[in-house]
């Protein structure tokens, strides 16, 4: 029986060849802040993963975009409107 299905995408083709690892730490752990946190990056299209840990950090996320500037552009703009985020940047692949 056939269990699934995968496609493979090109990430250059999609403009998403540039991914980064970011650390994020929440400043609060109450539900609230964990909750708004997690649907604010679910949505965003260039997260790839995003994993919760338990330790520290609070969170890794890997994200595709095209280039340094779309990353900044993200993170400035999305990640660091979160309340109660911190980010600590790994170097992009």
């Amino acid at each position: 029986m056939i269990r699934s299905y995968r496609a493979v995408i090109d990430p250059a083709a999609m403009a998403h060849s540039f991914e980064v690892l970011i650390d994020l730490t929440l400043e609060a752990q109450d539900a609230e802040t964990v909750e708004r946190f997690e649907e604010t990056l679910a949505q965003a299209e260039e997260v790839l993963e995003l994993r919760r840990l338990f330790g520290t950090p609070d969170y890794f996320v890997r994200v595709a975009v095209a280039d340094l500037g779309a990353y900044e552009a993200f993170l400035s703009r999305r990640v660091m409107t979160i309340p109660g985020s911190r980010a600590s940047h790994r170097t992009p692949r």
